[in-house]
């Protein structure tokens, strides 16, 4: 399923003279393809060093900035977003079922509204596949109009969805964006065993003594916390329903 099914299929074809690795570089190629993430906990369990979220364990990046994304009704951790040198990487976790991915079908739901909104949509390659970059119309506050690019990177995992969503220079600049999505390819994923219905959002905790809505310096050292307690201001995006 996704990242984590995927195999190397090769059709029956005559054997060729035995190479040496060194000079094929194949075996290094495939190892390095493997060892890509996001993980889920099952093939990861070594978590030091990583932000604990719960479901998410993000790794520490030298001037990362973590917050945490509030329902506010239910005061619960719904998502979270790293900043990291004038860009965002925005995380939400879904439950998903065991015998297929969600991406595709979400996807395609997010490109349909994005039309309706009169927006404008791409679909190109990234990392992990098949990604979307979304413009979307708005108002600034002095009425002019402009519009806000965002990039959606989908991951599907064991039972788990992970949904990406870049925003500042990273949507629209591949080199801005390397650094972020180094984040993501290291992301640990603990669903846990719970049984939830396909799309459910699987809620976050917040690191020790910090709370919903609080931001989280990860500098690198020492962790530090300044509680903000104020909710992240996410730029347009759709809403999962089920």
């Amino acid at each position: 399923m996704g990242l984590f099914s995927r195999g190397r299929h090769k059709a029956a074809e005559t054997p060729e003279p035995e190479q040496d690795d060194a000079t094929t570089g194949t075996d290094d190629a495939e190892s390095a393809d493997e060892a890509a993430g996001p993980f889920d906990v099952a093939d990861r369990p070594d978590l030091d060093g990583r932000l604990d979220l719960g479901a998410l364990r993000i790794p520490r990046a030298s001037g990362m900035k973590v917050r945490l994304e509030l329902e506010k009704k239910r005061r619960t951790v719904i998502g979270t977003s790293v900043a990291l040198e004038g860009s965002a990487l925005q995380m939400q976790l879904f439950a998903a079922p065991r015998s297929a991915g969600l991406w595709d079908e979400v996807r395609a739901e997010l490109a349909a509204s994005v039309e309706k909104q009169k927006g404008m949509v791409e679909e190109t390659t990234g990392r992990w596949g098949d990604e979307l970059v979304v413009h979307l119309p708005v108002t600034r506050s002095d009425g002019t109009s402009a519009m806000n690019v965002l990039r959606f990177i989908g991951v599907d995992g064991p039972r788990w969805f992970l949904r990406g969503m870049l925003s500042g220079l990273a949507a629209t600049d591949d080199a801005a964006a390397e650094p972020l999505r180094d984040v993501l390819a290291d992301v640990v994923v603990d669903r846990g065993p719970e049984a939830r219905a396909p799309r459910e959002v699987v809620t976050l905790t917040a690191p020790g003594t910090a709370e919903a809505g609080s931001e989280v310096d990860t500098g690198g050292a020492p962790e530090r916390r300044t509680l903000t307690l104020r909710d992240l201001q996410r730029g347009p995006e759709t809403t999962e329903t089920r």
